[in-house]
């Protein structure tokens, strides 16, 4: 199967997990919705409520739970057997102390002055965790690309667009869900950009 990758899995790397979410261990109850129980899928509450609204409700039965938490990109690829960079990190960062979600692939780190070009913001830093819940409503290591707690201003890297699938976290460390990157971006209102930190 030609270029089947997946890569979305609101994770990250542990010097980028920030406080794009929340801790690990409080994610899968953190805004569980009214009755605080998962989806069937596994999924968080919020998350799978999203689907529905979006009229994406296939993809309820697609969502894969692993026992083990997938709280970084590196976990992520492991449990679905995938590259590095078919991985999609939900990061949150604050321009001048508002919130933006940045989508970046599983093998990269995303460059924050780029950001803050792109932005033309004065200063770019990472959200707090209690920020990224607050914003969000899920914790850092479960932070979907869409379905979040409130409006926030979305930036997609380029990358993700090199995969013809790809994995995100939904709504908690231990579920994933694939989906086209195209589709993704268009759900998560995301702006396509170039801010991925380039290697010497």
């Amino acid at each position: 199967m030609a270029r089947t990758r997946t890569a979305t899995v609101p994770s990250m790397t542990a010097s980028e997990a920030p406080s794009v979410s929340a801790s690990a261990a409080s994610a899968g109850s953190a805004g569980s919705g009214a009755s605080g129980a998962p989806d069937a899928s596994g999924a968080h509450p919020r998350f799978a409520e999203a689907l529905t609204e979006l009229g994406l409700d296939g993809l309820h039965d697609r969502i894969r739970r692993f026992p083990d938490a997938t709280r970084t990109a590196a976990e992520a690829a492991a449990a679905v057997g995938c590259e590095l960079s078919q991985i999609c990190k939900s990061l949150v960062f604050a321009a001048d102390g508002v919130p933006v979600l940045v989508l970046m692939d599983g093998a990269s780190r995303v460059d924050v002055e780029l950001v803050r070009r792109e932005l033309g913001a004065g200063k770019v830093t990472r959200a707090k965790a209690d920020v990224v819940r607050e914003t969000t409503g899920y914790a850092i290591g479960g932070v979907p690309p869409f379905g979040h707690r409130t409006k926030t201003r979305v930036l997609a890297d380029r990358s993700l667009l090199d995969h013809d699938t790809v994995w995100a976290a939904a709504g908690t460390p231990h579920t994933v869900f694939p989906m086209a990157p195209k589709e993704l971006i268009t759900h998560a209102g995301a702006t396509l950009v170039d801010v991925r930190e380039q290697t010497a």
